[in-house]
C-alpha cells in the first residue's frame, strides 16, 4: 500500500463499526497516543548515545503527547469522558514478535524496537487515511487527515534510524518479515471500535 508498503488494507466498513461508538474511539485513540510517547521515551532511555535519535524521538514524544492533548479536547468538547486506557491486542502480538526476533545484542534490540514502533505508525497512519476519507463527522474528518501526514512522518523517522543503526543486520530483510507478520495477524482486526481492533 504505497509508502507504507503494508499487505493488507483496512477495509473502510471498519469506520461504519467506529461510527456507532466515538467514545470509545476517541478514548483508545487517546491511549494510543499517550503509549507512542512512551514507547519514544523508551527508545531513548535505552540508547542514550546516539544524540540524533535522542534529539529527533524528544521531538516525536512532544508530538504525540500534543495529540493526546488534542484527542482529549475533542472528547471534552463533546462532553464526553475519557475512559480508562484500553488492551491493544495488535500491539501486543507485535510486540511478541519483536521479543522474539531480537538476539540479544543491543543493536538487535534497537532494531527491532525501531521496527516495530514503525509498523504501528504505518498502521495508525494508514487506519486514520481511512477514517478521514469514509467517516461521515466533518470534525474528525478533518482532524484524522491531519494526523495521517504526522503518523507517516513518524514512520519515517524509525525507519531511517533503522537503517542508520542497524549495523550487521539486513533491516529491509528485517522490514519485509515485518510486514509479512503483519499480514498474518491484521485480517483478525478491524472489527472493533479502536484505532488497531
Amino acid at each position: 500500500m504505497g509508502v507504507l508498503r503494508l499487505q493488507l488494507p483496512t477495509d473502510p466498513r471498519w469506520v461504519n463499526i467506529v461510527e456507532k461508538n466515538i467514545e470509545e474511539i476517541l478514548t483508545d485513540h487517546a491511549w494510543c497516543e499517550q503509549k507512542a510517547a512512551t514507547n519514544a521515551i523508551t527508545i531513548i532511555t535505552n540508547n542514550s548515545e546516539h544524540q540524533d535519535l535522542v534529539v529527533d524521538l524528544l521531538a516525536l514524544a512532544k508530538e504525540e503527547i500534543d495529540h493526546f492533548e488534542q484527542v482529549h479536547n475533542i472528547i471534552i468538547k463533546r462532553g464526553l469522558k475519557l475512559g480508562r486506557e484500553r488492551k491493544d491486542d495488535y500491539v501486543n502480538e507485535l510486540y511478541q514478535y519483536m521479543k522474539r526476533s531480537a538476539d540479544g545484542s543491543r543493536v538487535s534490540g534497537l532494531v527491532e524496537r525501531l521496527l516495530f514502533s514503525a509498523m504501528i505508525e504505518a498502521r495508525s497512519c494508514e487506519r486514520f487515511k481511512v477514517l478521514s476519507e469514509n467517516i461521515q463527522d466533518e470534525e474528525l474528518a478533518v482532524f484524522y487527515r491531519e494526523l495521517m501526514e504526522s503518523e507517516a512522518g513518524h514512520y519515517t523517522t524509525f525507519i531511517t534510524y533503522a537503517r542508520k543503526y542497524g549495523e550487521g543486520i539486513d533491516v529491509e530483510k528485517r522490514w519485509r518479515e515485518w510486514l509479512e507478520f503483519e499480514e498474518s495477524i491484521i485480517s483478525n482486526y478491524g472489527k472493533g471500535e479502536t484505532i488497531h481492533g
